[in-house]
């Protein structure tokens, strides 16, 4: 339950924005602002930033509206790692200090998190909730796949028209600087965005007697995010560290016994911190007092995430459905069922 009213929230959230350094990727806090004014109320947007905030007040209430979908994502793929994507509410820029770092982590976020915006724009297009697009209109008249010939019908999702408007908006910061951190952005973004283009598919429906599937209407659409988020995540461990090459227009892979990265690797500058201990000056909020599992020797068992300072043990109680039976017609009844479950957590630093 929100026990503030929203204009204090929104007044807060700009208190906060003026009282912070200069941010990096700072439209990400275009999540907790929900009014028309944001654009001028956000710190760090350059000149081309506003100006498509301004002319495009319902893209933008889109894009914060669906930063909670990518951030969401990003903690579902590190949930049972060290770093988790944790956000925090104090901070201007939701990830904290951890910006300030070119680590491996940082490369996932500006991928995620413009993908993100390719997907939230596309999927608004294609539901009518923004006046400026709509379906694809390149796809019209009759094609063909490896099943033969069919005609474009429905709505396909236009993901052309939202990976242009997203680098347009995203890009513009970085290359207005095009320093070191700044390549890197632009093709974390540019993999990102990429990544939601990769799982488009081309869905159909039959016509004909009995469904013969004579003719096909067919359109293309996204894939479930998630399928974005997976491929991103196997980009991430896959990494490539990078130094800027000698001209300072792009990339070449920091040890010789790294291959040069393609255009849908991740890159970072940086090592990253262990993550085991609060550390303000990384951004690391350690691991005390997150779960464990003790049977576990993968990244999320208890000698790993607790990174061998121990964990303590605690007996709850969880009450589960079972014994669930389906009655005639139509309802399921389900008995409440508790049970005394072993919880572990990790000691914090001491």
């Amino acid at each position: 339950m929100n026990l503030l009213p929203s204009g204090i929230c929104f007044y807060l959230s700009v208190a906060i924005c003026w009282l912070t350094a200069e941010v990096d990727a700072s439209w990400w806090y275009m999540g907790t602002l929900g009014s028309q004014v944001m654009c001028d109320n956000i710190p760090g947007l350059v000149n081309k930033q506003r100006q498509l905030c301004r002319q495009h007040p319902k893209v933008m209430q889109a894009i914060g509206a669906g930063m909670k979908d990518w951030i969401s994502e990003c903690q579902h793929q590190f949930r049972n790692h060290r770093w988790n994507c944790n956000t925090t509410a104090r901070d201007h820029n939701l990830f904290g200090r951890l910006l300030l770092r070119s680590s491996r982590e940082v490369a996932f976020m500006y991928a995620i998190s413009s993908a993100g915006v390719v997907y939230t724009l596309a999927r608004a297009c294609s539901q009518g909730e923004l006046d400026s697009c709509s379906c694809d209109p390149t796809k019209k008249g009759s094609s063909r796949d490896a099943k033969g010939s069919f005609d474009w019908g429905g709505c396909s999702d236009h993901v052309e028209h939202a990976m242009r408007f997203s680098q347009g908006f995203v890009d513009a910061k970085e290359k207005k600087e095009r320093d070191a951190r700044a390549l890197m952005n632009l093709h974390n973004n540019r993999a990102g965005r990429k990544a939601v283009k990769r799982f488009m598919t081309l869905e159909c429906k039959c016509h004909g007697v009995s469904g013969s599937c004579s003719v096909r209407t067919c359109w293309l659409a996204m894939a479930d995010f998630r399928r974005t988020g997976d491929h991103l995540r196997k980009r991430y461990n896959g990494a490539v560290q990078v130094a800027v090459n000698q001209y300072g227009t792009g990339f070449t892979a920091a040890h010789t016994q790294f291959k040069r990265p393609s255009k849908n690797d991740l890159v970072y500058l940086e090592d990253s911190p262990d993550y085991c201990i609060r550390d303000h000056e990384s951004g690391s909020v350690g691991t005390g007092g997150r779960l464990c599992n003790r049977t576990s020797r993968g990244v999320d068992g208890c000698e790993v995430m607790c990174c061998g300072r121990g964990y303590d043990t605690s007996r709850v109680s969880r009450t589960t459905k079972c014994e669930c039976k389906f009655h005639w017609c139509c309802a399921v009844h389900c008995r409440d069922c508790h049970q005394q479950v072993d919880v572990h957590t990790c000691k914090g630093q001491t």
